[in-house]
């Protein structure tokens, strides 16, 4: 079936449509929800928030890319504001331990899914450092690092994607290359 047909399918609200599109893409979905937030049950929410966003929000699709690079737009929008809620509750957490309410701030208690399909590493204590890590980039970098590295996104599709030239993708991805590195190799020596 051609996009064209497919997204016109989509807007006039034809049911078998639907269907295809959760068929086509709650696998791909899910594994980049999994890639941003690497705990199942989070990373399940946020990809049925990504496919109601994508229901309501398909009358305004304008076709200017293609289906595929909107719904990964929207599930990396998804993510992003997944965690930002969650680091701004554990910023309340922490402000809320120094009053005297002492809360449990570990959170490698929180990687429920490790064996990510696009980052596999043999140990969960090694996986949880490198989500920790990952996570300490600025978000630019992390976008990206995440849509190249674990999604196996291409420079061109991570463009689509987030709307950068292919330039600023492979510096941002450089840049958190090298953070990465730094961030990593002072971990590794405090565990010395």
């Amino acid at each position: 079936m051609i996009e064209t047909d497919f997204i016109h399918q989509l807007k006039a609200q034809n049911r078998a449509s639907y269907s295809k599109l959760l068929e086509d893409f709650q696998h791909k979905v899910y594994g980049t929800c999994l890639s941003f937030v690497p705990n199942r049950e989070d990373a399940e929410d946020i990809a049925q928030e990504v496919f109601v966003e994508v229901f309501n929000s398909i009358d305004k699709f304008k076709q200017e890319s293609k289906l595929s690079t909107w719904i990964y737009r929207i599930t990396t929008n998804k993510c992003l504001e997944f965690i930002r809620k969650k680091n701004a509750k554990k910023r309340f957490a922490f402000l809320q331990s120094l009053s005297g309410n002492d809360y449990n701030l570990d959170k490698a208690s929180y990687f429920t899914e490790i064996n990510h399909p696009g980052l596999v590493l043999e140990q969960k204590e090694t996986s949880e450092v490198l989500f920790l890590a990952i996570n300490k980039l600025p978000e630019t970098q992390r976008i990206v690092f995440t849509l190249n590295k674990i999604d196996d996104k291409s420079y061109k599709e991570i463009s689509e994607i987030t709307n950068r030239s292919i330039g600023s993708i492979e510096s941002l991805l450089f840049r958190a290359k090298k953070n990465l590195q730094k961030t990593l190799e002072n971990f590794y020596k405090n565990q010395e």
